[in-house]
């Protein structure tokens, strides 16, 4: 063991999740938010902060990543403590908060990234492992239709993306949610 290089270590992580941090907040507010201010408001010079986050992509890319695997996280803390079936609707609800919520770190994605297809990319694998889950907790209780994708689930909440994050979101969201929620319960065995 290596004291010395075992607090630099963690203090790097703290600098990263201080940054990381500070950039969600700032780039939930504004997509436009620069780099410098992330840095000062993270209390890190520009040094530190190039070292982790070499330009702005890298930075959104790696807010967006931990932002969505909390989400995909909550579906496992879900199935522990609800229903399948309650914990696959709180889940949907969980996952429309944290889009409407998130829309300026969205605008965010779209403006760092140059490719097309690296928002949706960045966020595949987490959030379908988490519908996966869900789905097979819910095909084994019964209470959904069996033999349903994480893709026909993803493609039914595929308008939860065009609902405006400024109006009436919740309903709008909700409604949609019990919608798709009636649809994969009809012919399900229970």
């Amino acid at each position: 063991m290596h004291p010395k290089k075992d607090a630099l270590r963690s203090d790097a992580q703290r600098n990263r999740e201080r940054i990381l941090e500070v950039a969600l907040a700032e780039l939930t507010c504004s997509a436009d938010a620069p780099l410098s201010v992330i840095a000062k408001k993270a209390g890190v010079g520009q040094g530190t902060f190039y070292r982790n986050f070499p330009n702005r992509e890298a930075l959104v890319l790696e807010v967006y990543r931990y932002e969505v695997q909390q989400v995909a996280d909550t579906a496992c803390q879900l199935l522990q403590t609800r229903p399948p079936d309650q914990a696959l609707r709180e889940w949907m609800d969980r996952l429309a908060q944290y889009a409407m919520a998130k829309a300026g770190l969205a605008d965010a994605m779209r403006k760092a990234t140059s490719t097309r297809g690296t928002l949706a990319g960045v966020g595949h694998g987490p959030v379908t492992a988490a519908v996966t889950l869900l789905l097979e907790a819910n095909e084994k209780a019964g209470t959904i239709r069996p033999g349903l994708t994480p893709d026909d689930f993803l493609l039914a909440i595929a308008g939860l993306w065009q609902i405006d994050p400024h109006g009436d979101w919740q309903t709008r969201a909700g409604r949609l949610m019990d919608l798709v929620m009636d649809g994969l319960r009809a012919g399900a065995p229970r």
